[in-house]
């Protein structure tokens, strides 16, 4: 990304740690999510480590296109949504925000299900009532908790993803083998193959992320003393692009290593010993438990819920940004109930409709891992139209993309498109 002109800007202070963990970090925990921890699980077991290298392929990638959202966040004022409505044609506009949607609710019901699941698992007793009290408390969380302190809930909820750290040292990893496959792709020219390389792909560059992380920049202006949108206040621009970027970094390479230590845990036991039929995270730790030990589907379970926690008021809280901006209403987690009430209705009825898709008898297998597919899929218009509004100096005046984001974006756009097309040929 280019740096504005210095005659326009002061020179930028170093970003104090409380700042660095931001948007970036919590957007990236929050991506390893109980239906990304049952797609890594899958990945693992199924194809052992040969489907490594995909999580060292969308680092960079994913780095870049969430910097980018966060960027137009920052630069604007608006969110991504916003942004499309004064600068798209609107039946564009709407697919992507109802697509996105549709797999954001989906994704909620996979999750409070994996949840449920896992604390089942650990504590015994009745799956539904679990599904129910995890959907109530994160609405009433993220309805009436204090944006500020909230956000520090998330932040202290991203220790979850350690547990992670924990099961791959106990589980005898070939080390050898992953180095060799992290950089030399062991490609299956199969549906099956493609198909979990898309769902990894979707999984990890999944649009929601893309519209929370620059919202939460949006919130940061409204929030931050003295912090304004860059077009209105360009002598801020040094600080904050460095801020942006080294949160971001950090936040999408935390992500990847969890994911890669999900895999790598599944790999080496599960797939080791045969078992290639994993299907959802909770599964994945009852299969542990007698392969890999007592503790480590003790730790495997718990991540799941606490991933959970973090996952939850990202999903519904993006679906409601997206849907709050595309309609015109005042969204926002920092604003009362009183003056948003559409937007916490959306993220009340998101996350009710999620939690009753385990009543009805939808499938949470097919749901977890299709609403991956379906995000690899709508992933690549948003990333294109991301890129469009980030080039033009109408969106984001001098501050359009620097050459280095642009190229990351548009490859990682080119990637996606090619695996979702893989994919389908292979059907």
């Amino acid at each position: 990304m280019e740096t504005p002109d210095p005659s326009l800007v002061k020179q930028p202070e170093r970003p104090r740690l409380r700042d660095i963990m931001g948007p970036g970090l919590i957007t990236g925990a929050s991506d390893d999510d109980p239906s990304g921890i049952a797609t890594y699980s899958q990945a693992g077991a199924q194809f052992g480590y040969s489907l490594g290298w995909t999580l060292l392929l969308t680092f960079p990638l994913m780095a870049a296109i969430q910097q980018i959202a966060a960027w137009i966040g920052r630069v604007t004022g608006r969110g991504l949504a916003g942004n499309m409505k004064r600068h798209v044609a609107a039946p564009v506009l709407y697919a992507v925000v109802g697509l996105m949607v549709v797999a954001n609710v989906i994704n909620i019901g996979a999750d409070l299900g994996a949840m449920a699941a896992a604390l089942q698992l650990l504590v015994g007793g009745p799956l539904l009532p679990y599904v129910a009290a995890f959907a109530i408390v994160t609405v009433l969380l993220e309805v009436f908790v204090r944006y500020s302190r909230y956000v520090s809930v998330l932040k202290w909820l991203t220790l979850s993803l350690f547990a992670y750290v924990a099961t791959v040292l106990a589980a005898g990893v070939d080390w050898v083998q992953v180095g060799i496959h992290l950089v030399v792709p062991d490609i299956q020219w199969s549906s099956a193959y493609l198909t979990l390389v898309v769902a990894v792909f979707g999984t990890t560059i999944s649009p929601y992320l893309f519209f929370w992380q620059a919202e939460q920049e949006v919130e940061d202006t409204q929030e931050r003393a003295g912090s304004r949108p860059l077009l209105r206040a360009p002598e801020q621009a040094g600080y904050e692009l460095s801020r942006i970027r080294i949160d971001t970094y950090l936040g999408m390479a935390f992500s990847n290593v969890i994911a890669l230590c999900i895999v790598l845990t599944t790999a080496a036991t599960l797939h080791a010993h045969g078992v290639t039929d994993i299907e959802t995270s909770s599964q994945a730790a009852e299969a542990l438990r007698p392969i890999a030990g007592r503790f480590t589907f003790i730790v495997f379970a718990l991540g799941i819920i606490g991933t959970g926690l973090l996952a939850l008021p990202v999903l519904a809280g993006a679906a409601a940004y997206a849907t709050g901006e595309a309609l015109g209403w005042h969204v926002g987690l920092a604003r009362r109930p009183g003056r948003a009430r559409a937007f916490y209705a959306t993220i009340a009825v998101a996350t009710g409709v999620g939690a009753l898709l385990n009543v009805v008898g939808l499938d949470p297998v097919k749901a977890l891992f299709w609403s991956a597919v379906v995000n690899g899929v709508v992933a690549v218009p948003v990333m294109a139209v991301m890129l469009v509004l980030g080039c033009r100096t109408a969106v984001m005046g001098q501050f359009t993309l620097g050459p280095t984001l642009a190229v990351l974006g548009w490859l990682g756009t080119a990637v996606m498109a090619a695996a979702a097309v893989a994919m389908i040929v292979t059907w």
